[in-house]
């Protein structure tokens, strides 16, 4: 039997936040029901149904924003999730929501289902600073609403922020950090703000109507997190993730481990066999598709050899204990110390890996320009397709 992680994507916002390129849109009249009526179609005639091939051991429901779905779609929706949370003995049942998007019935709803942890998006305490992101909470919004999700009893509290915003100062950053810390979270993510094409961020961006941070400011708002979360007895243990002791989040510990996911939903994708696929996006399509009892998989491939020796190093390296050796060889065949040699001399040269017998880690030298070092093992193995 195959130990899985379930994503469930839930397409919808109240609103497409301006740096946001995930797939969510807009409900319209009937589109939620219908997708959630696909969902549960999807979920049980997939490999997460009765099938005695696999286990599921987390749940992760994301988006979009879960909590956008009415009250009723969204318990027809976790209820189904619930049943197969008890009858597999998750060990964490997570829930995607927003301060603007949550409130006492479906904190409620939520709870009745069985899960265990809410990631909120908090993303920054500074009213202008939400306004450019386009999120429609405040900064007050962010601690009613955790305290909302503690009096209904969760055990469990993720909290995102977002730094490198347009008009962000180290100042108003670190306030974030200390306001997000002060509300006693399990979990908090860090992530640099990127401009990704077709975002409306990013129009403005190219139009000139807003001026990023300065190259030095970024990377000095992380490493000030890196500092202040420390401090605060939040272990730094993956690139853009910090946790208090039991606080690290297993289901994304499942991707970053390189173990079998299952996706739910549409744009979901999943990793099982050595298998990659990937649902349609549009909403509409997989609705009809899970429907007409056809598979809404548009994107397949199977990951081999150096591709997914590579895949699995990229990953590892995202993780500050970095590649296992052991296992490395074992998932792989591959030592990673003879595939990867020359990024491995090079950069542990440098300062920014450091090698043992048992594991190859981005120091923090390494942390700060992960994406380099992580694209050059990714160029001596061939890349990925």
């Amino acid at each position: 039997m195959t130990r899985v992680g379930l994503y469930v994507h839930v397409p919808f916002c109240i609103r497409k936040c301006s740096y946001c390129d995930f797939c969510s849109i807009a409900p319209s009249e009937g589109l939620p029901r219908r997708a959630v009526d696909a969902m549960l179609g999807e979920l049980a005639r997939g490999p997460a149904g009765e099938s005695p091939r696999v286990r599921v051991v987390s749940i992760f429901v994301g988006g979009g924003t879960p909590t956008a779905l009415a009250e009723s779609e969204l318990e027809r929706l976790a209820a189904a999730l619930g049943r197969i949370a008890t009858r597999d003995d998750v060990c964490e049942f997570t829930v995607e929501a927003n301060p603007a998007s949550l409130d006492g019935a479906k904190a409620d709803v939520l709870r009745a289902a069985g899960v265990s942890r809410i990631s909120l998006g908090a993303q920054s305490f500074h009213a202008g600073e939400l306004e450019t992101l386009g999120r429609i909470h405040g900064p007050n919004d962010i601690a009613r609403t955790v305290e909302l999700i503690r009096r209904a009893g969760f055990r469990r509290l993720n909290l995102d922020l977002i730094f490198g915003i347009p008009g962000q100062t180290p100042a108003s950053w670190s306030e974030s950090l200390r306001r997000a810390i002060d509300l006693g979270p399990d979990h908090l993510a860090c992530y640099a703000l990127t401009y990704e094409p077709g975002t409306s961020l990013h129009e403005r961006l190219v139009a000139g109507l807003i001026r990023p941070c300065d190259e030095a400011t970024a990377p000095a708002m992380y490493e000030h997190a890196m500092d202040v979360l420390s401090a605060a007895a939040h272990d730094h243990y993956e690139i853009s993730n910090f946790a208090r002791p039991g606080g690290r989040c297993l289901h994304n510990l499942g991707y970053w481990t390189g173990e079998p996911y299952l996706g739910v939903g549409p744009a979901s994708a999943a990793y099982l066999d050595g298998v990659r696929t990937r649902n349609v996006e549009d909403v509409e399509e997989y609705a009809e598709r899970i429907r007409a009892g056809r598979s809404p998989v548009v994107d397949r491939e199977e990951l081999t050899g150096a591709a997914k020796a590579g895949e699995l190093a990229m990953l590892r390296l995202r993780l500050i204990e970095g590649i296992d050796l052991a296992d490395f060889r074992r998932r792989t065949g591959f030592d990673a110390r003879r595939l990867f040699r020359q990024a491995i001399e090079v950069h542990e040269a440098a300062g920014r890996l450091a090698v043992t017998d048992t594991h190859v880690r981005l120091t923090r030298a390494g942390v700060m320009v992960a994406d380099s070092v992580i694209g050059d093992f990714l160029a001596e193995c061939g890349g990925l397709p």
